[in-house]
C-alpha cells in the first residue's frame, strides 16, 4: 500500500500527542525509505566495515525514539533527524576505526576533492582527512539558524549519499537550492576545516 507524505505526518503528529503504537506505525511507513538512505550512506564507508545496513536503520531508529522527544514538524524534519542519526553513527564508528587505526599511514582525499553528485557510488575510499574534524565543522555551521538546512543537505548528500533530486525530495525545496546549498556548504567547510588545520 502506497503512502502519502501525508500519512507520515499524521503518525509524527500521533508520537508528539502521545499515542503508544504510533512509532511502530511510522516504522512500517518509512522502512523502505530509511533502508535506501541507508543503503546509500554504506556504499561510502571503506571495504570490510562491519554494520550493516539494516543495522544501521535500526540504530538510528532506536535513537530517534529514544532521543527525540518534542516531535517532529513534518515528513522533511523526521528524515533530517533520522539522516543526522545516521550522520552520528557513522562518524562514532570513523572515531572508533581511528583510535584502533590510529598512525597506519592512511592519506585520505582532501575536501576540495569531494563530490557526492553521484550518490556516492564512486566515492573515495578515505573522503575527509579527519571526519571527526567535518563533523565539528557541520555542529558549528548547524548552530547557526540560518543554516541549519544547509548542513541537513550535507548530511543528506554525503552521509547518506542521496542526490540533489532526492535530497530536494525530502527537505521539500527545489533542486537548485539543494545545489546552492551543497555549493556554499562544501566551500565554507573547506575553509573552515582548512584553517582548524
Amino acid at each position: 500500500m502506497s503512502r502519502t507524505p501525508e500519512d507520515v505526518t499524521a503518525l509524527l503528529s500521533g508520537i508528539s500527542s502521545g499515542k503508544e503504537d504510533a512509532w511502530n506505525k511510522l516504522l512500517a511507513v518509512v522502512y523502505r525509505e530509511l533502508h535506501a538512505m541507508a543503503h546509500s550512506a554504506m556504499r561510502q564507508e571503506r571495504p570490510g566495515h562491519t554494520l550493516q545496513t539494516t543495522a544501521l536503520v535500526h540504530e538510528a531508529y532506536m535513537r530517534l525514539v529514544q532521543g527525540h522527544d518534542a516531535g517532529f514538524e513534518n515528513r522533511a524534519h523526521f528524515f533530517s533527524v533520522a539522516a543526522r542519526a545516521m550522520r552520528r553513527i557513522l562518524v562514532d564508528r570513523a572515531r572508533s576505526r581511528k583510535a584502533v587505526k590510529r598512525g597506519k599511514g592512511e592519506k585520505p582525499l582532501p575536501l576540495d576533492k569531494v563530490d557526492a553528485g553521484d550518490g556516492g557510488a564512486d566515492a573515495p575510499e578515505n573522503l575527509f582527512e579527519d571526519l571527526d574534524a567535518l563533523d565539528r565543522a557541520l555542529d558549528k555551521l548547524g548552530a547557526q539558524t540560518v543554516h541549519k538546512r544547509k548542513c541537513t543537505v550535507v548530511e543528506l548528500r554525503f552521509f547518506v549519499g542521496l542526490t540533489h533530486e532526492q535530497t530536494a525530495d525530502v527537505l521539500g525545496v527545489s533542486m537548485a537550492t539543494v545545489a546552492r546549498d551543497w555549493e556554499f556548504t562544501r566551500a565554507w567547510l573547506f575553509r573552515e576545516m582548512k584553517q582548524t588545520g
